[in-house]
């Protein structure tokens, strides 16, 4: 691989923030992309009467609500790196999109709000990142809001996520008596609301502030000065390989409403995420971004409707090795067969541009015209193989959908079918009725798919909730028999054929298993 190449995919740092909704997440991607220029102004995502939007909401529900329920991917330079974030939907119903988007990223950023500490959500997507050793780094965010004390907040990440923590700074004082924060790593001290020149003032040799300052003689510098110390003589050691490992996380607190704290945070950040890694494929092999020399990537998102004047559909790459160029060859190791790609794009969240080279690290898109599945691995040589798979979920709630008229059945069913290949929503239909049911993971997927169907595809639709089902899949098909479906144990075919039961509760679930002990039954993640 030549050298320039080489160095263009060391630059890459790719990596999602996740959150629990509410804890300032699209807030701080903003901050972020008004760093790398690529942005002249951030909107958050409550600015409603301004009619300021995040960039990186852009479906029409999410602006409405004020919540991200889709993946954005959005692509900056700064300092020599450049910069893919991909934000994940905070809401929990999308939970599955924000698994598939870990699957494509090389380090995450947890975003904590300082006054609800670790919640519900980011416990979860949390442990994704640790499942996949994933290197984490917290922003602890909302210092200008009275918040837990700052040894608490570090307290309960390492006790409720098993992790150990290690602050880069400290924040002195909080809320409105928020004066600034104390740089443990880059040894100086950032004061808040100051003028620039103000804006750092530099530590001596014992870690004190090396100049006569009206914030030597408050209570909230003293109390910091204590922390630092009980930090540095019984806090963890700084350990650049435990970060790695994503044994380590290290903590940086500041406010991205009111920008501070987010470029110290992103400096720092940058000299120690990890550029592209390797991945795994199904047969074990590691395929090294630099190594292996030939493009490979995997599809982890499709999304419908990105322009809905144009009813496109978009696939998004994360690239894993080598270089991708437009107009080259490429080859869907699924299907085995090879095309051209003329038409690829990248993302600033609904501002796209063509792009004619990426490499691995970055994510692009793919018109789709209906040819890939998530979980698709694409090459570029002749030799093809198949990342491992993405996690699919097995689906809780189910409701009946049908048109509200009649005579848009095609838009229903092409409507339905694009929704479906994005992986919010799963498709599945009785046997020979062929009526459609679709199950989800929370109920908010409805009522996105409602909206969806809507104002994308001018379809109304009705929607007759059938309950929370147990659907297990059947590892021998052929010996299913028909009288084995019931009102309790229905029987239903997903949108790949494969024959499901719907379990009505436990009890049915374990009652079928009692009579029908040859059917091998198995379930998703």
């Amino acid at each position: 691989m030549n050298s320039n190449l080489e160095q263009d995919i060391l630059s890459r740092r790719t990596f999602a923030i996740i959150s629990h909704p509410d804890a300032g997440k699209t807030t701080i991607t903003e901050k972020l992309l008004l760093f790398g220029g690529a942005i002249r102004d951030a909107g958050t995502v409550k600015g409603k009467k301004t009619g300021k939007f995040a960039t990186s909401d852009w479906m029409e529900i999410e602006k409405q609500r004020g919540i991200s329920v889709t993946s954005s991917v959005m692509q900056f330079d700064y300092n020599g790196s450049r910069v893919n974030i991909l934000d994940t939907p905070g809401h929990q119903d999308f939970s599955e999109d924000t698994y598939r988007t870990l699957m494509a990223v090389d380090s995450a950023v947890m975003v904590v709000d300082a006054a609800k500490g670790i919640e519900a959500q980011t416990l979860k997507l949390f442990k994704v990142c640790k499942m996949r050793g994933i290197p984490i780094f917290t922003f602890i965010n909302k210092l200008d809001r009275q918040g837990k004390e700052p040894l608490e907040l570090i307290e309960e990440l390492e006790e409720v996520l098993g992790i150990n923590a290690y602050p880069m700074n400290w924040p002195i004082g909080m809320g409105k008596e928020f004066l600034g924060i104390y740089d443990r790593y880059n040894k100086r001290i950032e004061q808040f609301r100051t003028e620039e020149e103000e804006r750092f003032l530099p530590i001596d040799d014992n870690g004190e502030l090396a100049i006569e300052h009206p914030m030597k003689v408050t209570s909230y510098y003293s109390q910091a000065m204590d922390d630092i110390m009980l930090l540095d003589e019984a806090g963890n050691a700084y350990s650049e390989e435990k970060i790695r490992r994503g044994e380590l996380t290290p903590v940086f607190f500041g406010s991205a409403l009111t920008n501070f704290g987010v470029q110290t945070f992103l400096e720092t950040y940058l000299q120690f995420a990890p550029t592209p890694q390797p991945r795994i494929t199904e047969d074990e092999q590691f395929i090294d971004p630099v190594e292996h020399g030939e493009f490979s990537g995997f599809i982890f998102k499709i999304q419908a409707n990105m322009n809905p004047a144009h009813r496109d559909r978009i696939a998004f790459v994360r690239i894993v090795s080598g270089k991708f160029e437009r107009g080259m060859n490429m080859t869907l190791s699924r299907t085995g067969k090879s095309f051209k790609v003329t038409q690829s794009t990248q993302f600033l969240a609904d501002d796209r541009e063509t792009v004619d080279e990426a490499v691995a690290g970055d994510i692009i898109g793919l018109y789709d015209t209906g040819t890939y599945q998530i979980g698709d691995t694409v090459v570029g040589g002749k030799k093809t193989f198949q990342f491992e798979k993405l996690p699919q979920f097995t689906p809780e709630l189910f409701v009946r959908v049908t048109a509200k008229n009649v005579m848009k059945s095609k838009q229903f069913h092409k409507g339905i079918l694009q929704l479906v290949q994005e992986g919010a929503i799963q498709y599945y239909k009785t046997l020979h009725t062929e009526e459609v049911i679709l199950g989800a993971v929370g109920q908010l997927q409805f009522e996105v798919f409602e909206h969806r169907m809507k104002n994308e595809y001018n379809v109304e639709v009705r929607m007759e909730p059938i309950g929370s089902k147990i659907a297990r899949w059947i590892e021998n098909e052929e010996d299913v028999k028909e009288s084995m479906s019931s009102g309790r144990s229905m029987l239903v075919k997903d949108r790949f054929d494969n024959l499901v039961f719907l379990f009505e509760n436990e009890f049915a679930m374990r009652w079928f298993a009692d009579k029908n002990e040859n059917i091998k039954l198995y379930s998703l993640l």
